[in-house]
């Protein structure tokens, strides 16, 4: 547990933000937060670069980062944008002088543009993996929300819909932010007091919260739901309208409902997402969560070396709780004799397993699922969820599979060899 403080606990972000670009940097002002939540006082956000003096280093770290920089400008670093806008596409019906922001730089890239006080999605994206382009548009029927706009990107603004997740204290009112990206105060709450009067009594760091707590400050962002109030104002949001760090995320925001047996827009049959930004609603299903496990026991949000923030490399990470004969698991002399996979092959990782890539976020791009269930080949074949083996050995059967498995013998024939 002390290395989980020692990962937060400087008060910068808890998951990281970036300067204000400059075409959205309305007035510094708070949000009024849901219709019938208490108004946070003028002036309590101050934004992330008052919190260098003091963590410099923390600080140095996290400005590089994904989340420091989800949203930019390009005017001012016109390098944001990846991928060639001289080289003529179909899709492609813009100019770099229409972007105000782009949005994403390691799957893919969006661009939006400003039209009055809202921000609009142009409807075409840049997949990074394929450096090639491809449409981008929610399809009425997928995400809840598609019933309540026009079937029109340009008329489907990006307030109700995105910039919650991506900024601080984003007032529904103004349509303004305190800070552009996910700055300190995201994940440690407004900073005026403790900028004014240094005290861990006056800022919120979620390594010395409950478990619940503490993971609600990634959960609010990193899942599908609804807020518990909508329409606000007229239109209908996809974020957690009103909740900041210190209050009750579940006052505020409910995780997208699944009935097992069903797939549907956001969910396998057995209730594993199978879209990018639900890593909350699968943790929250998981055994990790049940024990206490937080996100940043393995993610130092603040920036570090290793692929996703990890505190480790993903070959190592599981290992600080995991390992042979540890009571946690796994249950044998060895972890290639609990992978049946030689040593530092793919397969011998705990996340090849237990984290298989089967998340879609954009094309044939999967991310790591969330719930670290092993799922078997019998689940599979009845309920369509990708497993493992064969997403790895894809000239392989479900059959060989479920055959191969049974033939281990570390292993419960009624669990893994169906």
């Amino acid at each position: 547990m002390v290395l989980l403080a020692l990962c937060l606990a400087s008060n910068v972000s808890a998951i990281g933000a970036k300067q204000t670009p400059a075409v959205a940097a309305p007035a510094m002002r708070p949000q009024t937060a849901r219709p019938d939540a208490s108004a946070a006082a003028v002036n309590e956000y101050v934004g992330s670069a008052a919190c260098r003096t003091c963590h410099a280093s923390t600080y140095d770290r996290w400005k590089h980062t994904r989340m420091a920089n989800v949203v930019r400008d390009p005017r001012t670093n016109p390098e944001a944008i990846i991928p060639d806008l001289s080289i003529p596409n179909p899709l492609v019906t813009f100019k770099a002088s229409d972007i105000a922001f782009v949005y994403g730089s390691k799957w893919k890239q969006r661009y939006f543009t400003r039209i009055g006080d809202d921000y609009f999605a142009f409807p075409a994206q840049w997949d990074v993996t394929h450096k090639q382009w491809r449409p981008y548009f929610a399809a009425a029927g997928s995400d809840w929300w598609t019933v309540h706009y026009p079937p029109d990107n340009m008329k489907r603004p990006t307030g109700p819909l995105c910039d919650g997740c991506h900024s601080v204290n984003y007032d529904v009112a103004t349509k303004r932010v305190a800070e552009w990206n996910v700055g300190c105060e995201k994940c440690h709450g407004p900073g005026a007091a403790h900028v004014s009067d240094p005290s861990r009594a006056n800022i919120i760091n979620p390594a010395r919260l409950d478990p619940v707590r503490a993971n609600d400050t990634c959960i609010q962002c990193h899942s599908q739901g609804q807020p518990l109030v909508n329409p606000i104002r007229g239109q209908y949001y996809d974020w957690p309208v009103g909740f900041r760090e210190g209050l009750d995320l579940k006052n505020f925001w409910k995780l997208e409902e699944h009935t097992l047996g069903t797939t549907t827009f956001t969910h396998f049959a057995d209730g594993t997402a199978h879209k990018n930004r639900m890593q909350g609603n699968d943790f929250a299903a998981s055994v990790m969560y049940t024990r206490g496990v937080t996100c940043f026991s393995c993610h130092d949000v603040h920036g570090t070396s290793n692929n996703s923030d990890l505190i480790k490399p993903a070959a190592d990470v599981c290992l600080t709780c995991h390992g042979p004969q540890s009571p946690n698991g796994p249950h044998t002399a060895t972890i290639e004799q609990h992978t049946h996979h030689r040593a530092g092959s793919a397969g011998n990782e705990c996340v090849s397993c237990h984290m298989p890539k089967i998340e879609q976020t954009i094309g044939d791009v999967m991310v790591r699922s969330h719930t670290f269930k092993f799922i078997t080949p019998h689940d599979s074949e009845t309920l369509k969820v990708p497993n493992a083996c064969v997403t790895c050995h894809k000239d392989k059967t479900n059959t060989w599979a479920a055959e191969t498995l049974a033939s281990w013998p570390e292993f419960s024939p009624w669990r893994v060899g169906q």
